[in-house]
């Protein structure tokens, strides 16, 4: 049993979706969650930027004594997480390779469409982790750039944000795919919104639940779950508004109390 907490590190808000999906799963499971939403969104910086952004909040975190790291963002996943792997004595998730999993699993007519952050769909991260599982398959890669800035603004519903979505998505109508990865952490607050554009034809796949998963079994495997569920306390920081995300926390988390300091990442 290890009570250390589980580190999760995000762009922003959009790994507040994997964050939700740990507590359902690992309920007994300290967080300590970092979003640079100062910095946000990462998806048009240069590959460099990304994984020196990525590694000052590592390296935050590293006072906590995580037992386990979860890079809940796709862009820092697609970048740095092979590095920041092979220099952490802890395991260390990114949430791609979830994502690729349970959309494999789930169509139909191997057609499957991506939508991510620029720099995530250039990458080809999610093509290649997808092909590696199963060859024969068509990827449908689509950069959505205004979907991260719309999630931060916390103005993900009504009907400026339904605008969006549909210009954004209308090069994927015409396409057959039948499973659509949500490429980025914070789309999955968008969904109720995609699934409608697609009229719920398409299997919708967030990798929260996934990665969630994974997470589960490599603790248990390394006897690090923590059994014990009393003081369970956990913290979130952000380097940018205090206010906005903490109310975009307790909306989405649904949580009445939540504890959020503001940081400087250097």
């Amino acid at each position: 049993m290890s009570s250390k907490p589980i580190g999760i590190i995000d762009s922003g808000v959009g790994g507040l979706t994997v964050v939700k999906e740990m507590m359902r799963q690992l309920p007994n499971e300290p967080i300590v969650y970092i979003g640079d939403t100062a910095r946000c969104p990462y998806g048009p910086r240069p590959c460099e930027e990304i994984k020196k952004f990525t590694w000052e909040m590592v390296h935050y975190l590293e006072k906590f004594e995580i037992k386990m790291l979860i890079i809940a963002c796709n862009t820092a996943t697609a970048v740095a997480l092979k590095e920041i792997r092979s220099e952490l004595p802890i395991p260390v998730l990114g949430v791609i390779n979830p994502g690729a999993r349970a959309a494999i699993k789930v169509s139909k007519r191997n057609q499957i469409g991506v939508i991510g952050t620029a720099m995530t769909i250039n990458s080809k991260a999610y093509e290649l982790a997808l092909k590696s599982i199963r060859k024969h398959i068509s990827v449908h890669g689509l950069a959505c750039p205004k979907f991260v800035p719309l999630v931060e603004s916390g103005e993900w519903s009504g009907p400026i944000a339904k605008e969006i979505i549909e210009d954004t998505l209308a090069p994927l109508k015409t396409t057959p795919i039948d499973t659509l990865i949500l490429g980025c952490t914070h789309y999955p607050l968008l969904e109720p919104l995609i699934n409608s554009y697609f009229a719920s034809k398409v299997k919708i796949i967030s990798s929260g639940e996934e990665t969630a998963r994974e997470a589960s079994v490599i603790l248990e495997h390394t006897h690090s779950l923590n059994d014990e569920a009393d003081h369970l306390f956990h913290q979130f920081f952000t380097t940018g508004s205090k206010t906005i995300f903490k109310a975009i926390a307790k909306q989405w988390l649904e949580l009445e109390d939540i504890t959020v300091q503001s940081i400087k990442l250097i």
